[in-house]
């Protein structure tokens, strides 16, 4: 496959004419600890992949706005051509589904007003495979839109205006970590984010006896259904059955004392998320005084409460954990993203990492999957943005 910008410089050349004017790109993220705890106002603790999007495009004065993705897995059409916004004409969610991430973001842009332009987008990061393909577009969107008219610089209020466009055009009430770690990433980091404060602590992973392993279930995961808004709601419910704004301002104490206050499910949920909170602050504790033992130790709890308590993860995902957990030199796996599929993540010594990799495709395409891919991140793959 072609990297992502050369795919979309040819595909530009070859629908437009010409070479793009402007390039820019944004990272996908893997979350190492840390999951569904974002919207609670948690700590979630991701890093930057170097698996990216990538647009370019050149300016029109027609006020018209063209789309083009190469992304394979994207609805159909591939193209797509909207006036720019206006005042009494703002952009709606429409199809294909794909460009709503886009569009999103150039209806709730700082600047402006943002005039037409043709663009290109093409990608490296697995769509729907639980690795952020959709804020890494709409930061990929906005960082375009920057260049074309560009607004005050502010990166906090960048992944706000994101989260935005996700939440009002796709219609997924995520957090704000997808677009946070995509905007702030740091090489050879992880981010210790507290998503109530929005502070950002960076948290080194530069030791060359430590790998992360990424692989993917293929099982393709839809944020857009009912399943992750059904979680939030139910996150909510027991916060307010607690008298907490928040699922982060609870204790476990303080929820075995008031379990009788909540339904059987939601108790499961907050179970989760509470403790979820607590293993992230002491995951990156753990990272900092390189204790990885206890690291992926915290891994393995967080992926058992994902799957019992929280309930996201799936068979494919459950066993590529088990796998993985068999291999000499692993000290932890998890799934990661939003779950009903998607991929895993494993912390390992990096002198296994070729073997442990070698031994989870083998195995794991004989058993169910086929074509799945895993990806080693070591320190001197990280990207920054």
């Amino acid at each position: 496959m072609a990297a992502p910008a050369d795919e979309a410089r040819r595909v530009f050349r070859d629908t437009f004419g010409g070479d793009p004017e402007i390039g820019v790109f944004s990272p996908g993220r893997v979350n190492l600890i840390g999951e569904h705890t974002d919207y609670n106002a948690g700590f979630v603790l991701p890093m930057a992949l170097p698996l990216i999007t990538v647009i370019v495009g050149s300016r029109r004065d027609d006020g018209k706005i063209c789309l083009v993705t190469t992304a394979e897995g994207a609805d159909k059409p591939h193209k797509v051509e909207f006036e720019t916004p206006s005042k009494d004409h703002p952009l709606v969610p429409g199809t294909p589904k794909w460009a709503n991430y886009s569009k999103g973001v150039i209806q709730h842009y700082r600047a402006g007003p943002v005039p037409g332009f043709n663009a290109v987008i093409a990608t490296s990061v697995p769509l729907g495979g639980g690795l952020s393909s959709s804020a890494s577009l709409e930061v990929a969107t906005y960082t375009f839109l920057q260049q074309l008219c560009p607004d005050d610089g502010d990166v906090v209020q960048k992944a706000l205006a994101c989260q935005k466009a996700e939440h009002t055009f796709p219609g997924v009430p995520c957090g704000i970590m997808d677009q946070f770690i995509a905007v702030m990433g740091k090489e050879g980091h992880a981010l210790l984010i507290d998503c109530r404060s929005l502070e950002a602590t960076p948290f080194p992973l530069t030791d060359p006896k430590l790998s992360v392993l990424i692989t993917n279930s293929n099982v393709r995961h839809e944020l857009t259904g009912s399943e992750y808004s059904t979680r939030r709601k139910q996150c909510e419910e027991a916060a307010r059955a607690l008298n907490k704004e928040s699922l982060r301002d609870a204790t476990t104490e303080e929820l075995e004392a008031k379990k009788e206050n909540l339904n059987a499910v939601c108790y499961r949920r907050a179970r989760h998320v509470i403790t979820e909170i607590e293993r992230t602050a002491k995951a990156a504790q753990a990272l900092e005084k390189g204790d990885y033992k206890l690291f992926g130790k915290l891994m393995v709890e967080s992926h058992n409460s994902l799957r019992y308590d929280y309930e996201v993860s799936c068979p494919e995902l459950d066993e590529l954990v088990s796998i993985a957990l068999e291999i000499p030199g692993v000290y932890g796996s998890r799934m990661t993203g939003g779950g009903f599929g998607g991929c895993t993540v494993t912390l390992l010594e990096t002198s296994v990492a070729e073997q442990a990799k070698q031994k989870i495709q083998v195995k794991d395409c004989t058993i169910r999957y086929r074509n799945c891919f895993c990806n080693l991140i070591t320190q001197q793959y990280y990207l920054s943005h």
